[in-house]
This record gives C-alpha cells, sequence and structure tokens, in this order.
C-alpha cells in the first residue's frame, strides 16, 4: 500500500469516528502515517502530506486549524475530502 492509499484509509477512519466534525469534542489526531520524506522540492511531507510550517505547529494548533490543515493536505494528496459520521436524527 502506498503513502496515499496509507493517509486515505486513515482520512476514512477518522471521518466514520468523527474527528472532523466542527462539534466533536475528541481531538483531531496527526495525520502522520511514518512516512517521514520531504519531496524532492521541499513543499510537503511525502507521507502525510503537510508542509514544514503546518508540521511545525500541529502540536499547538486547536481543532479547528488542525482539521483545515487535514483539508489543505488531502486536497494535496487528491484524495476526496473525508466523509463525516452520520449525524443522529431525533424521529
Amino acid at each position: 500500500m502506498n503513502a496515499i492509499d496509507l493517509l486515505a484509509d486513515r482520512a476514512r477512519q477518522l471521518g466514520a469516528g468523527g474527528h472532523f466534525d466542527a462539534r466533536s469534542m475528541e481531538p483531531v489526531p496527526s495525520p502522520c502515517i511514518s512516512v517521514c520524506r520531504m519531496s524532492p522540492d521541499r513543499s510537503h511531507c511525502e507521507g502525510c502530506f503537510r508542509t514544514l510550517d503546518e508540521i511545525r505547529i500541529w502540536s499547538r494548533a486547536d481543532a479547528s486549524l488542525r482539521r483545515g490543515i487535514w483539508a489543505q493536505l488531502l486536497g494535496r494528496a487528491g484524495i476526496p475530502a473525508a466523509p463525516q459520521k452520520a449525524q443522529e436524527t431525533s424521529p
């Protein structure tokens, strides 16, 4: 499995778990898949597709900023946005 497939799978799992929902109280997990290597042009990590600046600020970023970083890196990787967990509705 390549890095994009691993990242897409991680995004699907986290999305299904509700981690990308703005109302969630759960922390937004890191996109790191332990493939830590910068692209030849040094624009992003070849594993998680974050830029160096995004990697640097991750530990102090709030949930909203982390969700924004996820959206940006998924776009860079060409991965569709992670699906949100289905919301329960009252009858």
